[in-house]
């Protein structure tokens, strides 16, 4: 089996889940690329003995380069991929230094703090056209996703009438948590929670070629300011919640449909929700991780309108040694994301269309849907697309 060696940088909460993923690879059956995680990078890497560098020498025995500084990795020829999970406002500086040293990229959305950003690592891509550049998003990987991707394909549901996408959560929830990065404009960037969420509920409609030509948005910052740690309270500028509205073309049929995103840091009574819903003329389906086996489809017979509740299993797109029976979870996920990157890379191509990885290109999307939103918002506006 071939081995491609990772590095990653930013050792936080995902970037422990990619190492993770990558030290379960034998849970996949039909892989014929593996990943090596060799390098670790995170400035908070001061000390041999942090917590954080002590998590990954301990569990990851490939480990044979840590540093503070993503310039040492990048200059380690030894690291061919690299995973980079970093705070939004360092996307653009370190994503292109990637590139430009040649190597594979895996990043973190929303790829760059705002849309200049991501044109900065656009352009390093088409500077590097022999590297495979792709952006994080799991959800679609869920077996009851992979179905309703399938369905589209098909041209299962006729003319769209409606879709409605979303990812909901309650981390911000209480409001005297204290403040993070994430709600800070100057680490996060101007589009708050879009930034960090957004491209999670695009990459399905984007894969499925929907064009919004519109943009309607209302934002919400919900908690103005927070505890800042030491004290005292510190303001928090970035958006908590946001609803688009999108006037969107499927290319199947050249009709427009109402596409309404959902984003939101303060959803009560969410956990980590994130979902999906179809509404055509030929039929209808509806996904949320609330139920993770459970797919709903409508089928339009002999005049009768009928949901119909799919208990899906263990049928991701990657085959594993899990029995088909057993519960498909966000570890999974991660791994079938891995699975997906390492696929192209070898092949290409992707496996399927839905169990790929999101493009560079659906990220530029991403920040055009999201660049208008905040002139919407700000103006009281619709905002058209370039």
């Amino acid at each position: 089996m071939k081995t491609i060696r990772f590095g990653i940088i930013g050792c936080g909460l995902m970037g422990r889940e990619m190492a993770s993923a990558a030290a379960r690879w034998h849970h996949l059956t039909d892989c014929g690329t593996r990943p090596e995680i060799v390098a670790i990078c995170d400035r908070r890497f001061v000390t041999a003995d942090c917590e954080e560098v002590r998590w990954f020498t301990e569990n990851i025995a490939t480990v044979r380069q840590v540093t503070a500084d993503y310039r040492e990795l990048m200059a380690n020829p030894g690291v061919e991929a690299v995973y980079c999970a970093v705070p939004h406002h360092l996307h653009r500086e370190i994503c292109v230094s990637v590139l430009d040293a040649g190597k594979h990229l895996l990043g973190e959305k929303p790829f760059g703090i705002d849309r200049p950003a991501n044109e900065a690592i656009l352009d390093a891509c088409r500077r590097q056209p022999g590297c495979l550049v792709r952006c994080s998003s799991e959800f679609p990987f869920f077996p009851a996703v992979q179905r309703l991707g399938a369905m589209i394909e098909e041209g299962a549901f006729g003319r769209i009438i409606e879709a409605n996408a979303g990812f909901l959560h309650s981390s911000d929830l209480d409001p005297e948590k204290p403040v993070n990065w994430k709600r800070m404009i100057e680490f996060n960037g101007e589009y708050g929670c879009m930034g960090d969420l957004g491209m999670h509920v695009c990459h399905v409609p984007f894969r499925a070629g929907w064009q919004p030509r519109d943009v309607r948005a209302v934002l919400s910052n919900i908690v103005s300011e927070r505890p800042d740690g030491k004290g005292g309270r510190a303001p928090c500028l970035t958006w908590d919640n946001a609803t688009l509205l999108c006037r969107t073309v499927d290319p199947g049929s050249g009709s427009e449909f109402p596409w309404i995103l959902k984003m939101q840091r303060i959803a009560p009574g969410e956990k980590n929700t994130w979902y999906l819903e179809i509404l055509g003329t030929r039929a209808c389906a509806r996904f949320s991780t609330k139920n993770p086996k459970l797919l709903q489809v409508l089928e339009y017979r002999m005049h009768q309108q009928e949901w119909r509740h799919i208990d899906t299993g263990y049928e991701p797109a990657f085959g594993s040694i899990t029995g088909g029976i057993f519960e498909f979870g966000f570890p999974d996920a991660i791994l079938q994301m891995f699975a997906a990157f390492l696929h192209e890379l070898e092949h290409g191509r992707p496996l399927k269309k839905f169990a790929g990885c999101v493009t560079p290109e659906e990220t530029a999307l991403s920040h055009q849907v999201f660049t208008a939103a905040l002139e919407s918002h700000r103006e009281g506006r619709t905002v058209g697309l370039d």
